[in-house]
């Protein structure tokens, strides 16, 4: 299992610009950032001769009143991949992944027990799994039980489906795919107050830094920039699906998010290597624990990019 958004090694490698690569393996707002996102950057600039505030008290207050929780339940972080490890590096419990489920879980407990959706979830045990499901793009059921569970919730930004932050879930949550932030990354854990204290007293300081977080804090002030985040990929999800429904050998499964997962009835690595060849990126999901046959994950991206996959997948077919 292999992360996607390799866009600048990937484009390193083969000697190309990275702009002339189009990255639909990584799974990122197509709009780009809120409008402000840049100017509040440029404005920050000034600060980065000071250290950052030691656990981001602005960005956990602006969150905890988007999320209408108390900040002492927020734990940010270097992107929520870097929360995954610390957690697992902090917290010894080993957990029941499932999936399919985030790769990095995989990294982070590679002696965790796996099971598929749709299977019992032990009560007592301390379970992970990820809502919107990640590469399926489908609802989670997520049972109520007695053990701990950590839910992935990183794209639920782009859907409509109920969050868990106000339960006594373990939440996760990314910053960075919603308002198109990857390369400034940030993340959050959300829980109940006294795991998150023990979290903090163990926690390394300056994990995130000035001016990704006055990109945050722009971010989340753009209430437009959500709305029409949504609205877009909302329209824009349906006008692939229908796009697809006549390309053969391809079917999509139905997602709440900003990516579809497609299951194949030819070689995920070939089609992926054909778009290779004119500077597109897929993610093959093919032998990822959960899924079944050869299969790909792609994003959502601008009307015209979309148009240029679809147009280069059929030609993969006529071939």
């Amino acid at each position: 299992m292999t992360h996607g958004g390799a866009i600048f090694a990937i484009a390193q490698e083969r000697g190309w610009h990275w702009q002339e690569v189009l990255d639909f393996s990584a799974n990122i707002n197509p709009l780009g950032p809120a409008p402000g996102v840049r100017k509040a950057i440029i404005d920050a600039l000034d600060e980065i001769v000071h250290y950052p505030d030691r656990f981001s008290s602005r960005l956990r207050r602006a969150l905890a009143e988007d999320w209408d929780i108390d900040p002492e339940r927020i734990l940010l972080g270097n992107g929520a991949t870097e929360l995954i490890h610390f957690v697992a590096r902090i917290w010894p419990a080993n957990p029941i992944l499932i999936t399919p489920v985030f790769s990095e879980f995989h990294r982070a407990y590679p002696n965790a027990r796996l099971l598929k959706h749709g299977d019992d979830w032990p009560d007592e045990e301390f379970v992970v799994v990820t809502n919107p499901m990640n590469p399926t793009g489908a609802a989670a059921e997520i049972p109520d039980r007695s053990g701990d569970t950590l839910i992935d919730e990183s794209f639920i930004d782009f859907t409509d489906l109920p969050t868990r932050i106000h339960s006594h879930n373990i939440v996760l949550r990314s910053l960075t795919k919603f308002h198109a932030l990857p390369g400034l990354r940030i993340g959050a854990l959300v829980g109940p107050g006294d795991f998150v204290r023990y979290l903090k007293a163990r926690r390394e300081p300056w994990q995130v830094n000035v001016l990704a977080e006055a990109a945050a804090l722009a971010a989340l002030r753009d209430k437009d920039h959500q709305r029409r985040t949504r609205e877009y990929v909302a329209a824009e999800r349906q006008r692939v699906w229908d796009l697809f429904e006549s390309t053969p050998g391809v079917h999509l499964h139905p997602t709440h998010t900003n990516y579809y997962f497609a299951s194949l009835d030819y070689q995920a690595g070939a089609l992926a290597d054909y778009l290779l060849a004119s500077k597109i990126l897929l993610r093959k999901c093919t032998g990822w624990p959960g899924v079944n046959g050869e299969a790909v994950r792609f994003a959502i991206r601008t009307r015209e990019e979309n148009d240029r996959l679809v147009s280069l997948w059929r030609a993969f077919r006529c071939d």
